[in-house]
């Protein structure tokens, strides 16, 4: 993306409680259950998988909870859709307000988790040092992996692409698999993308020599 995305983080301090929506989304890798209010996102709960399926994703659909969202909860499930079925959509739509006390607070983990939203595009990968850099800190590599166990919203905030500096994938709250499974499906798609990009500056140099 060419803007460098600031995600609106809502807070009710001293309101009264949120009216909490549910939303389950039927997605590629299973179901997402995701919560929140009109102030935004609470979280995200990724399925615990032992098998994926093979190929390209070809479906993404609301299941239970669209009688009733809040505009955060159409933003994250449309977001979603988009990620998992037309990944070059993702660049046109809002990442949709977040309202969770973990990214209300100021913090290391904080901070962590905007630098891996804002600079780890689709399709990259860093290890924990790198992030840990990125986020002002280099020495808090161990810090690092902390924040990616707390992160309260997956995929939209990408853990997934936090990775050993060996290369190996480590740990993920979705398991091993799933986070073989979205590192290869960016990959795919971003390969996917820059192949279209390519095809469609040919065809204009054709269309005026």
């Amino acid at each position: 993306m060419a803007s460098r995305l600031v995600p609106k983080v809502n807070s009710k301090q001293g309101g009264s409680p949120c009216k909490e929506s549910h939303v389950v989304l039927l997605s590629p890798v299973g179901r997402i259950e995701i919560s929140g209010c009109e102030m935004g996102v609470h979280e995200i709960k990724l399925p615990k998988v032992s098998l994926l399926p093979a190929g390209r994703a070809e479906s993404c659909e609301v299941s239970q909870g669209h009688e009733e969202m809040p505009e955060p909860l159409q933003q994250c499930t449309a977001w979603l859709r988009a990620y998992f079925c037309e990944p070059g959509g993702t660049e046109r739509l809002p990442v949709p307000a977040l309202h969770h006390p973990l990214l209300q607070r100021d913090s290391f983990t904080r901070q962590v988790l905007w630098t891996l939203l804002n600079d780890v595009k689709f399709g990259e990968a860093v290890s924990y040092q790198q992030l840990a850099h990125l986020a002002g800190n280099r020495r808090a590599a161990r810090a690092v992996g902390g924040a990616m166990r707390s992160n309260p919203i997956p995929i939209i905030i990408p853990c997934h692409r936090v990775i050993r500096s060996s290369g190996d994938s480590g740990n993920y709250g979705g398991g091993q698999l799933l986070k073989e499974w979205l590192l290869s499906h960016e990959k795919l798609q971003k390969e996917k993308l820059q192949k279209e990009k390519l095809q469609e500056q040919l065809q204009e140099e054709l269309a005026h020599p």
